[in-house]
């Protein structure tokens, strides 16, 4: 099971940015798709977005435009990229790796936070 290590939360302004990395134990290879997801507290986890094999992220609708995911497969690791940050957007972020693409196959990282101030 792949091994997932996030970092690069923090705090920031509202219209600030933040670029949380994600390192991987293992090669990311095709057979992979890496998601970010975000938890606040007292709701529920919530998908920010996914990259697959074909490097085209998808994207929930209320991070379009403002977050861009990238992976550079040759260290192993994943980014979030976030601009325009909202004091909304606080939350623990998470990333997870999906073998084959399946839920059922996924594995998770431990979370870093971040927080935006108005």
């Amino acid at each position: 099971q792949m091994q997932l290590v996030e970092s690069g939360g923090g705090s920031v302004q509202a219209g600030g940015s933040l670029r949380l990395s994600c390192v991987a134990s293992t090669y990311i290879s095709s057979y992979y798709c890496m998601n970010w997801f975000r938890q606040a507290p007292g709701k529920g986890r919530e998908w920010v977005g996914t990259i697959g094999s074909g490097d085209y992220p998808t994207y929930a609708d209320s991070v379009k435009g403002r977050f861009t995911i990238s992976q550079d497969k040759s260290q192993n690791t994943l980014y979030l990229q976030m601009n325009s940050l909202r004091p909304e957007d606080s939350a623990m972020y998470y990333c997870a790796a999906d073998y084959y693409c399946r839920e059922t196959q996924r594995s998770w990282g431990q979370g870093t936070q971040v927080t935006v101030s108005s």
